[in-house]
């Protein structure tokens, strides 16, 4: 996969992240992709969804099919 320059993303997290730094942030406005990152590590690696793939995921999570 091409790099993707994520110098213009705006990072947020879920409002019930707490300042505690376990959690992941996403960015979604950046045109085509929506990417996520460990908010301990924001210069590390970030992983690359399409919209679709991120919609996907959030349904899912929400259905609780990744619950254990």
């Amino acid at each position: 996969m091409d790099q993707v320059n994520l110098d213009e993303a705006e990072w947020r997290k879920a409002t019930d992240s707490g300042d505690n730094g376990q959690c992941v942030e996403v960015a979604t406005n950046l045109p085509g992709i929506v990417a996520v990152r460990d908010s301990k590590n924001p210069e590390g690696p970030a992983l690359i969804f399409t919209p679709g793939e991120w919609r996907a995921f959030l349904q899912g999570a929400s259905r609780g099919e990744f619950d254990m």
